[in-house]
C-alpha cells in the first residue's frame, strides 16, 4: 500500500529516529542469561506494597553459606548427619544468622535412632497469624559426605531468602515462617515430628509449605512440584519469565519433607534439580549439561562438596525461592484498582519483528478478572501500522488492535478491556507490538494492567 500522503520530511524523520534511538532502546540481555527486564517491570500501586517484586538473591551470599557448611562438615568428621556434631553445628550457624536478622527462632528437639535431632524454625514478625506461609529445607546430610547439594543447597537458598526478607523489612500480608529439618535422610523424621505435634487449628493456619531439596545439582534439570496448582504456577511463571523451560518433578515425589505436610492436607510445592536419575538427550538439549549422566553423580557420596554445585542452577533457584515467598505471602487478594505498570521505553522497529514489554503480577489468588483493563501509551507516527496484543503468562494472545491503512492518526493512547477470566492472574504478562508496514517509527512509552 502507499504511504506517500503522510511522509514526514527526511530531516524530521531523522531527528525523530535519533531521539528514539537514544531514549528508547531497551537494555540487552546478558549472554546466556535471562532476557533483560525493565527495571520497573514489576511495580504495583503504592497501596499494595506486598505485591512488589522480590529482590535478586546474591549468589555469592548463598555460596558463602555453603562454604560455612562445608567447613563445619570438615571439622566434624566429614558430614553433617543426624546425631553427629556437624549437624548441631549447622543448626547453630543458621540460628545465629537468623537471630541477628531479627527472626524469632525456635529449636525443636526430637529423638531418632537413639540420638537427639533438631528442627530449626524461624518466624518473621508480623503478618496474619491465621495465614502462615512456610518455606523449608532439610539441613542434615547422609553420613557418607558433607551434603552440599543434598541439602546444603536448599538450606542455603532458604536461609539467604530469609535474610533478604530482613534486609527488605518486608511486611507481607501473611505470616512468614522458615524451617530447616533434621533427620530427613532417615525418613523425613524431623518434619514428620513437627507436623504431628501441630494442633489441627495450627495446621489449618498454614496456607502453604514450599520445599527445596537439592537445587544446585551439577548436571541440573529444572523440576517443579505439581502438588498445589497455585504454588506450581508461581514457580512456572518465574521460570517462564527468564526463558527457562521446566518439567514436573517425579524422581523425588513423596521422598522429601513436603510429604509430611501434604499428608495432612496442607498445600505444598517446591523445586528440584535432580538426583541419581540420568539426564536424557532431550533434557540436555533443553537445559544443557550432559546426556546419559546423572543429574548429580555425587548423590549421597563423599564427593558432594562445594565443587558439586552448578552455580547457574543455584542462582536461578534461589531467586525463584524469593519470588515465591514474596508473591505467595502478599495476601489472598490485591485491592481492586491496583496498577501493575512498566514505564520503560521499548523501540518498535519499522516494518520489523514484534517487540514486547513485561509486567509481572504477584500477590493474587485465582484468575484474572473478566474486565481486565489494559492501558496502552505508544508513541508512533502512523498508528495504522501497528498490531497490538496482550500476552497472558501462559502465552495466550489477546488482540487489542489490528493494523489498518485508514487509521492515519499518530500514537496509540487507549485503555482496552479484556476478558482474562480463564488466565491465572499471577505471572508475567506482556504487551506485544509489531509495525507491519514501512516508513514510520515509534516506541512503547508505557503500559499498565489495572485489576
Amino acid at each position: 500500500m502507499s504511504h506517500s500522503a503522510h511522509r514526514r520530511t527526511a530531516a524530521a524523520t531523522a531527528l525523530a529516529l535519533a531521539g528514539l534511538l537514544t531514549a528508547a532502546v531497551p537494555a540487552a540481555a546478558a549472554p546466556g542469561g535471562p532476557p533483560a527486564a525493565a527495571p520497573d517491570s514489576r511495580v504495583s500501586a503504592a497501596t499494595s506494597p506486598a505485591a512488589l517484586a522480590a529482590p535478586d538473591i546474591p549468589l555469592a551470599n548463598v555460596k558463602a553459606h555453603l562454604s560455612e557448611l562445608q567447613s563445619i562438615a570438615g571439622a566434624n568428621g566429614g558430614n553433617r548427619a543426624h546425631g553427629r556434631p556437624g549437624y548441631k553445628a549447622s543448626v547453630d550457624y543458621l540460628k545465629a544468622k537468623l537471630d541477628a536478622a531479627g527472626f524469632t527462632t525456635t529449636v525443636q528437639q526430637f529423638t531418632s535412632s537413639g540420638a537427639t535431632g533438631y528442627n530449626l524454625i524461624a518466624d518473621w514478625p508480623g503478618g496474619d497469624p491465621n495465614q502462615v506461609l512456610m518455606a523449608g529445607a532439610h539441613l542434615d546430610s547422609v553420613s557418607s559426605g558433607p551434603g552440599m547439594n543434598d541439602n546444603g543447597s536448599g538450606s542455603a537458598g532458604v536461609l539467604e531468602t530469609a535474610l533478604a526478607v530482613s534486609r527488605a523489612q518486608l511486611q507481607p500480608a501473611k505470616h512468614l515462617r522458615f524451617a530447616w529439618w533434621g533427620a530427613e535422610e532417615l525418613g523425613l523424621v524431623g518434619s514428620r515430628y513437627h507436623v504431628s505435634n501441630l494442633s489441627s487449628a495450627d495446621r489449618s493456619k498454614i496456607s502453604g509449605y514450599l520445599n527445596f531439596d537439592m537445587i544446585g545439582s551439577p548436571n541440573p534439570g529444572y523440576f517443579v512440584y505439581d502438588d498445589d496448582p497455585v504454588i506450581e504456577q508461581t514457580f512456572k511463571d518465574f521460570y517462564a519469565g527468564i526463558g527457562v523451560p521446566t518439567e514436573i518433578e517425579t524422581e523425588g515425589d513423596g521422598r522429601s519433607d513436603h510429604a509430611s505436610f501434604k499428608n495432612v492436607g496442607i498445600a505444598v510445592g517446591g523445586l528440584f534439580t535432580g538426583a541419581s536419575r540420568t539426564k536424557s538427550s532431550a533434557q540436555a538439549q533443553k537445559w544443557g549439561g550432559t546426556a546419559g549422566q546423572a543429574f548429580d553423580r555425587c548423590y549421597h557420596s563423599s564427593c558432594d562438596t562445594t565443587s558439586n554445585i552448578n552455580d547457574t542452577a543455584l542462582d536461578r533457584n534461589s531467586d525463584a525461592i524469593a519470588h515465591a515467598v514474596w508473591a505467595l505471602s502478599a495476601g489472598s487478594t490485591v485491592p481492586p484498582g491496583d496498577v501493575f505498570e512498566n514505564t520503560q521505553d521499548v523501540a518498535i522497529p519499522d516494518n520489523g519483528a514484534a517487540v514486547t514489554s513485561p509486567v509481572t503480577v504477584s500477590g493474587r489468588t485465582g484468575n484474572a478478572p473478566a474486565t481486565l483493563k489494559v492501558g496502552v501509551d505508544i508513541k508512533h507516527t502512523w498508528r495504522g501500522d501497528l498490531v497490538v496484543d496482550l500476552l497472558a503468562p501462559d502465552g495466550t494472545a489477546y488482540r487489542l488492535k489490528n493494523s489498518s491503512s485508514s487509521d492515519s492518526a499518530d500514537n496509540v493512547i487507549a485503555t482496552y478491556t479484556v476478558n482474562a477470566s480463564s488466565e491465572t492472574a499471577n505471572g508475567t504478562w506482556q504487551l506485544r507490538v509489531q509495525d507491519v508496514a514501512r516508513y514510520d517509527t515509534g516506541y512503547i512509552d508505557s503500559w499498565r494492567l489495572t485489576f
